[in-house]
């Protein structure tokens, strides 16, 4: 007897719908998945006849061929277990009440436990919203990610703990009632504030322009000046996330096992990697490719503390990303492509003692040390960094002060002002910051006075920046002026803008 049931196989983020074929038929027993499975899939047959015996279902001693087609697509992982068990158990006549119009616009997903239970599988949310694409209706999947594949409207889902439950729901015995969507929650609770940081003003004040733009950081000054302690506090002063934008990150973070949780995520990711990190690490990679650092930090913070002491295939790695905002990674089994939308901050010392330039304590280094150091950051990778922080360490009077500091809410409501602004300027881009605005796009929307322009000039003769770099600044000023409310760009928007490209000369 014959038997097809519908799963989805991922490929990086995108998902091929596949149509698992059974069939059953008298002869020497056996057991064998054709339609290019891996080895996690071929090694399912073992997990497979444990689940359905401990079921207290008998497994039928005959030839058993599953199909996974089509044949051309290579399918890994163990989120086909659960159908082919069902196609088998259809095949052999065990659900003889089956609603097959229904089964046609149903797939199945789930990873089987040997006593016969389902377990959480890595990958759901993209094959939920894969389904919903093909037109499916009906999601069979794991009680444990339930809460992942709620958010997706138009599609029910079923969760289900066991093989028992499962054939009792197909054989119309029990109901199982679709999981409903829950109402998203943007969680502000964290557990670091701004408020937290005294002095440091002028730091602050370029960090809130980041958040508003979406803009690339670097803050460079003396250990124990705070770079660390703000960096990491960024995350609490970003625009609160959509449900879509949620949906997006938990879709890569699925795939990965990153999942911590039940659910969507609800804040920014913030992703701060140790220097000595493998390029795979921070890129993505491996045999069957998984999402790097870059793309788990998506529509969030990629913080690479001491900079220079990352190795320089990895810094120089990251100049197509953060140019693209996507990476591919090329096997012979095809180009799995994830996508890497973040903010990249850094921090580093300006020297390899640390004090060079400090008010304090006196810097040991030689120039050509200096100069060695910081030219571990390459000019291109310089030029994709639109603001830059000279960041100093704060004296006792701001340190000892009991002066109230303005919070990360008070912060957090400007930047989705200013957020919301640039979302209703770009809609008909597609985009929702003005780090995203392409060269068209800044002739069109960051249009400069006379005095601007001339202002502009002066500091791209005297700084000789780099066409990349001058455009770095317009995308500042646009953002300075958003946090305003400001339609125009002004002169003074200009000259903050300019201020964060002063540490170029350390770089040429």
């Amino acid at each position: 007897m014959l038997s097809k049931i519908k799963s989805i196989a991922l490929n990086g983020l995108d998902g091929n719908l596949v149509e698992i074929q059974t069939d059953i038929s008298n002869g020497i027993p056996e057991f064998e998945i054709v339609g290019l499975p891996d080895v996690s899939v071929k090694e399912a047959k073992k997990r497979i006849i444990a689940a359905i015996k401990n079921s207290n279902i008998e497994f039928p001693s005959k030839k058993i061929l599953i199909n996974l087609a089509p044949a051309n697509i290579r399918k890994e992982g163990s989120s086909f277990d659960l159908a082919m068990a069902v196609g088998i158990l259809i095949a052999q006549g065990q659900i003889p009440n089956i609603d097959e119009n229904k089964l046609a616009n149903t797939i199945l997903i789930g990873e089987l436990s040997l006593d016969g239970k389902i377990n959480r599988t890595n990958g759901v949310l993209p094959m939920c919203i894969e389904a919903k694409e093909l037109g499916i209706k009906t999601v069979i999947l794991p009680k444990a990610n339930a809460n992942e594949a709620a958010a997706i409207t138009q599609l029910d889902i079923i969760p289900v703990g066991n093989i028992e439950e499962l054939i009792k729901y197909l054989n119309r015995e029990k109901d199982i009632n679709g999981f409903k969507i829950k109402k998203f929650i943007f969680n502000k609770n964290y557990n670091i504030d701004f408020s937290e940081v005294k002095g440091q003003e002028n730091v602050k004040r370029a960090l809130e322009i980041a958040a508003a733009g979406g803009h690339n950081c670097i803050m460079i000054g003396s250990p124990g000046a705070g770079k660390t302690m703000m960096a990491k506090r960024l995350i609490t002063i970003l625009p609160e996330l959509t449900i879509n934008e949620a949906m997006e990150i938990t879709k890569i973070h699925s795939i990965s096992g990153e999942l911590k949780k039940d659910g969507l995520i609800t804040n920014r990711p913030f992703r701060m990697p140790h220097h000595t990190v493998p390029i795979r690490t921070i890129i993505g990679g491996g045999v069957i490719p998984k999402p790097g650092e870059i793309s788990l930090a998506h529509l969030g913070v990629l913080f690479l503390d001491e900079l220079p002491e990352f190795n320089r295939t990895i810094l120089e790695s990251l100049r197509e990303p953060l140019e693209n905002r996507e990476i591919i990674i090329n096997r012979l089994n095809g180009n799995y492509r994830f996508p890497c939308n973040f903010m990249f901050v850094a921090s580093t010392n300006p020297c390899p003692c640390g004090y060079y330039g400090d008010d304090e304590k006196e810097c040991n280094c030689t120039p050509q040390e200096i100069h060695r150091y910081l030219n571990k950051i390459s000019g291109p990778l310089f030029d994709r960094i639109d603001i830059q922080i000279e960041v100093k360490r704060p004296r006792f009077e701001k340190i000892s002060s009991k002066e109230k500091i303005e919070n990360s809410e008070e912060i957090r409501e400007r930047v989705n002002k200013a957020r919301r602004i640039q979302v209703e300027r770009y809609k008909k881009y597609k985009i929702y910051s003005n780090a995203e605005l392409t060269t068209k796009m800044i002739s069109q929307f960051c249009s400069l006075d006379e005095k601007g322009k001339e202002l502009l000039e002066n500091a791209f003769k005297k700084l000789k920046l780099s066409v990349r770099a001058y455009e770095r600044i317009l995308k500042v000023a646009r953002t300075i002026a958003d946090l305003e409310a400001k339609s125009n760009i002004e002169y003074k928007h200009i000259a903050e803008a300019i201020q964060y490209r002063s540490l170029d000369k350390f770089i040429k």
